[in-house]
C-alpha cells in the first residue's frame, strides 16, 4: 500500500498544505495552537487560495470559553492532555513503567508526491513521530503514524491511533456486526456526545467487526447525504471510534488494538502503526468508489478477468473420492467453470476437521499417487487448479502438534480454548514460519496450482508466546504478511484468497496481498444481498468471492431459485458451491447460461461503479453496476418478500448520463420468469428507451415477479 514519492520539499513551519487528488481536499495547519492540524477534509476546494485557506485555518481555531481552559484545546493529527486536549489521545506509552506525558512540537513538514511527512518530537519525553498524510488516486485520505522511541530507556507503545475531523452536522453513525453466516450487518445510531468505541480483540477482524466506521448527515443513504468513513488497513487487533466534545470537536479514529507489552521499543528503535484509510461522499456510493478507485489503481490489482470458480467443498465435503472428484471436474468443464478449487480433506490424516491440521503433506492413503492425477485431468479439462489450505492453524491430533508443541500459541501451560478442534500456530518463531512455508513452497514446485483458498477458521484467544510473555497477535499477522509476500515474490503469477471462517478477516491490509476474500461461508442469496452490498462498501466487486449455490441452501436450508441464486453473484467474483455431477441437463444449461452471463458481464464489475437504489419498496432490492463511461449498465431486481403493492410501484435506475438515451432490455438466461402481463413495455426486445434522467429520477414499473426471484435488466446507450 506505497504512495509514489518524489524528491522532499521542505516546508516552512507556517505554511498552510493544502492536498488535492481525486475530488478530495486535505488543508493541514502546520502551526495549529494545539500542534499541526486537519482543518479540512472532504470535498475539493477549488476557489482558495493561500488567503482564505489561511482564514479557514484560523477559523477553525476554538474560542475561550468560561470554565474551560485559558487556552481551548484542539483536534490536531497527535492530540495529548499536554497540549490540552481532553478527548481520546492519539498516543499513549509508558516508560518504566509509568504513563509518559507527551508533548509534541513541530520538527518540519516535508511533501511529497501525495502527501506530506509531518515529524514531531518530544525531546523531554524521548519521543518522536512521523504523521504521513496523502490522498490517493481515487481520493481516499490516507493516515500512517511512526513513534521512534529517542530517550535511553524501553519505551511501551499503549495506543496509537490516527484522526479524521468530520463535519459537525453529521449527527448519525452506521457501522457493522455481525457472527458466523451473517457478518457486515448494518446498524445505525445518533452520534451524540461522547464516544462510541468498536474493538477487535480476535486476533483477526473477525465476523462481528465492523469494516467502515462512517457518520453522516442524519438519513443519509447510498446515493445521497454527506458523509465521511475510515478504515483500519490491519489483519489483526483493532479499534475505532467515533468521538463528539462539548469543545465542538467530532472526529473518526482508528489504529491497532496492542495488549500491554506487545510493542516495546528499544533505543532507537520504531512502531509503525497500520495505514488508516478515510473516504466521504455526497451518499455511500460516492464514499466506496473513492476505495474502489483506489485499490484498482495499485499495481498489483488483479487485472485478467477473474476465472470462474468452482470449489469443492459443499459438493463432496471431506468424501475425497477421485472418481467422484473427476466426475465433478468433467461436469464443472462442461458448464464453462474456468477454475477448480479442491477443499478441505487432502492432506495427511484429514478425514474428518478433528486432525491433520498443520501436516501438509498429500494423504497417501487417499492421494497414492499424490494429486497428480485430479490436477492432470483438471488442466486437461482446460481449467486451472486450486487447493485450500489453512498454514496458520494446527490440529492437537497432527504430526506437528505432536513434534512441536511450543509452536503453539498460548499465554498459559495449557492450551487456549479449543475451536473446531484446531490451535493457531505462532507464525513469529522463526522454526515454525521456515516449516510452514518450506512445505507450501513444496506444494507449490510439485504441482501447477494457480490459487489457494487460505482460510483461517478459529479466533486468536489467549494468543500469547508461553507463560508469562505477551500477547503474540501482532508478531503474528506480520509474520502472516511476510509469509504471503514470500509466496507471491517465489510464484508472482500465483492468486491467494483470504478466507476466514468465510468473512471473518476482511480488511484492506490483507488485501493488499491476496486477490480476494471469501465473503460469507453463508451463501443463501437473501442473505449474501445484505452482506454483499456492506462488504463493498470497502472492497471492490470483483474482489469478493460469490458463488451460485446449490437448490437448497447448506447454511440455512431455504430453497431458492437457480436463477435468483445467480443474479445475486453476478456482481462479483462469479463461481459454484454445488455438486454439479447431480444436475440434471435442464439445470446444467441454465447454470452454462449464467456463467457466460458472468463472464460476459465480468469486465464491467472489474472497472463499473457500484450504484445501490435508496427509497426502495421493502422486499425489493436494486443494485446496479454502471460502465466507467456510463456508455452502459447492468441492474439486478430482486425480490426478497411479498411487497404491499401489488403490482409493485415504480423503480428508479440512477448513475447514467442525463441527456444521454438508453435501451432497456431483459437478460433472462435458461428463458427466467419475467411475467410481463399486460405491461405495454418490449422486455426482451429491447423497445423500452428513455433519457438517463428518466430512467434515475422517474423509473418504471418493473416486471412482477415472486419472491425469491430476481430481474437482470441491461441499459445500453443509444448512439445517434
Amino acid at each position: 500500500m506505497t504512495l509514489a514519492t518524489s524528491s522532499d520539499d521542505t516546508l516552512t513551519a507556517l505554511e498552510l498544505v493544502h492536498l488535492r487528488r481525486g475530488g478530495t481536499s486535505v488543508v493541514i495547519d502546520p502551526a495549529a495552537p494545539s500542534g499541526p492540524a486537519i482543518v479540512h477534509w472532504g470535498r475539493e476546494l477549488t476557489a482558495s487560495t493561500p488567503a482564505t485557506l489561511r482564514r479557514l485555518a484560523d477559523a477553525a481555531v476554538p474560542q475561550r470559553v468560561s470554565g474551560g481552559l485559558d487556552e481551548t484545546g484542539m483536534l490536531s493529527v497527535l492530540p495529548t492532555p499536554a497540549r490540552g486536549w481532553l478527548g481520546t489521545p492519539a498516543v499513549e506509552v509508558l516508560r518504566d513503567g509509568h504513563s509518559v506525558s507527551l508533548k509534541f512540537t513541530l520538527v518540519d513538514v516535508t511533501r511529497s508526491a501525495g502527501g506530506v511527512d509531518i515529524d514531531v518530537a518530544d525531546a523531554d519525553a524521548g519521543v518522536s513521530a512521523r504523521v504521513r498524510v496523502a490522498i490517493g488516486e481515487g481520493g481516499v485520505l490516507h493516515q500512517q503514524l511512526t513513534l521512534r522511541n529517542s530517550g535511553v530507556d524501553d519505551l511501551t507503545v499503549l495506543s496509537a491511533t490516527a484522526s479524521f475531523p468530520v463535519p459537525w452536522e453529521q449527527t448519525e453513525i452506521l457501522d457493522t456486526t455481525g457472527r458466523h453466516l451473517r457478518e457486515r450487518s448494518p446498524q445505525r445510531r445518533a452520534f451524540t456526545f461522547g464516544t462510541h468505541l468498536r474493538e477487535s480483540r480476535r486476533g483477526r477482524p473477525g465476523a462481528d467487526a465492523t469494516l467502515l466506521l462512517a457518520v453522516g448527515r442524519p438519513g443519509f443513504g447510498f446515493e445521497s447525504g454527506m458523509v465521511h468513513g475510515i478504515h483500519v488497513a490491519w489483519s489483526g487487533n483493532h479499534r475505532v471510534l467515533a468521538e463528539r466534545a462539548v469543545t465542538g470537536e467530532a472526529f473518526l479514529a482508528g489504529g491497532e488494538l496492542l495488549s500491554a507489552g506487545e510493542a516495546v521499543l528499544s533505543p532507537g528503535d520504531s512502531y509503525a502503526a497500520p495505514p488508516v484509510l478515510g473516504s466521504w461522499g455526497e451518499g455511500l456510493d460516492e464514499l466506496a468508489h473513492r476505495f474502489h478507485s483506489e485499490w484498482r489503481a495499485r499495481p498489483q490489482h488483479p487485472r485478467r478477468p477473474r476465472p470462474v470458480t468452482i470449489n469443492t467443498w459443499e459438493a463432496v465435503y471431506f468424501d475425497h473420492s477421485l472418481d467422484r472428484l473427476l466426475r465433478l471436474a468433467d461436469a464443472s468443464a462442461r458448464v464453462g467453470v474456468e477454475r477448480f478449487v479442491l477443499d478441505d480433506g487432502w492432506f495427511h490424516g484429514r478425514r474428518d476437521d478433528t486432525a491433520g491440521l498443520g501436516d501438509w503433506v498429500v494423504d497417501a492413503a487417499v492421494w497414492p499417487d499424490g494429486l497428480h492425477p485430479l490436477v492432470d485431468h483438471v488442466r486437461a479439462l482446460g481449467m486451472e487448479f486450486g487447493l485450500w489450505v489453512e498454514p496458520e492453524m494446527v490440529n492437537p491430533d497432527s504430526d506437528l502438534a505432536r513434534a512441536h508443541p511450543e509452536w503453539i500459541l498460548r499465554s498459559r501451560t495449557e492450551l487456549p480454548p479449543s475451536a473446531r478442534q484446531q490451535q493457531v500456530l505462532d507464525l513469529s518463531h522463526p522454526d515454525a514460519f521456515d516449516h510452514i512455508a518450506t512445505r507450501l513452497l513444496a506444494l507449490l514446485a510439485e504441482y501447477p496450482i494457480a490459487y489457494l483458498k487460505w482460510d483461517h477458521n478459529r479466533d486468536l484467544v489467549d494468543a500469547g508466546g508461553g507463560p508469562g510473555s505477551a500477547s503474540h497477535v501482532r508478531a503474528h499477522t506480520l509474520a502472516l504478511y511476510r509469509l504471503i509476500d514470500l509466496l507471491k515474490e517465489r510464484h508472482p503469477d500465483l492468486e491467494i484468497e483470504s478466507c476466514a471462517s468465510g468473512g471473518a478477516r476482511v480488511d484492506l491490509g490483507i488485501l493488499d496481498r491476496t486477490d480476494r476474500i471469501w465473503t460469507s461461508d453463508c451463501l443463501d442469496p437473501t442473505e449474501r444481498l445484505t452482506n454483499q452490498r456492506y462488504t463493498a462498501l470497502v472492497v471492490p466487486p470483483e474482489m469478493m468471492g460469490m458463488h451460485l449455490t446449490s437448490p437448497v441452501v447448506h447454511s440455512t436450508h431455504r430453497a431458492v431459485d437457480l436463477g435468483f441464486s445467480a443474479a445475486v453473484a453476478l456482481f462479483g467474483h462469479f463461481g459454484v458451491e454445488w455438486d454439479l455431477t447431480t444436475v440434471d441437463d435442464v439445470d446444467s444449461a441454465a447454470i452454462a447460461e449464467w456463467i457466460a452471463l458472468a463472464q460476459r458481464l465480468r469486465p464491467l464489475v472489474a472497472t463499473g461503479r457500484v450504484v445501490n437504489v435508496d427509497g426502495v419498496e421493502p422486499g425489493i432490492d436494486v443494485r446496479g453496476m454502471v460502465a466507467h463511461d456510463q456508455a452502459s449498465a447492468v441492474f439486478v431486481v430482486s425480490q426478497t418478500d411479498t411487497t404491499a403493492a401489488y403490482p409493485p410501484g415504480r423503480l428508479r435506475l440512477p448513475g447514467l448520463r442525463p441527456d444521454d438515451l438508453y435501451r432497456m432490455r431483459i437478460l433472462a438466461p435458461a428463458g427466467g420468469d419475467i411475467g410481463p402481463g399486460q405491461s405495454r413495455l418490449g422486455w426482451m426486445e429491447g423497445e423500452t428507451i428513455l433519457t438517463g434522467q428518466e430512467w434515475g429520477t422517474v423509473g418504471i414499473r418493473p416486471p412482477v415477479q415472486f419472491p425469491q426471484h430476481a430481474t437482470v435488466l441491461e441499459l445500453t446507450r443509444v448512439v445517434p
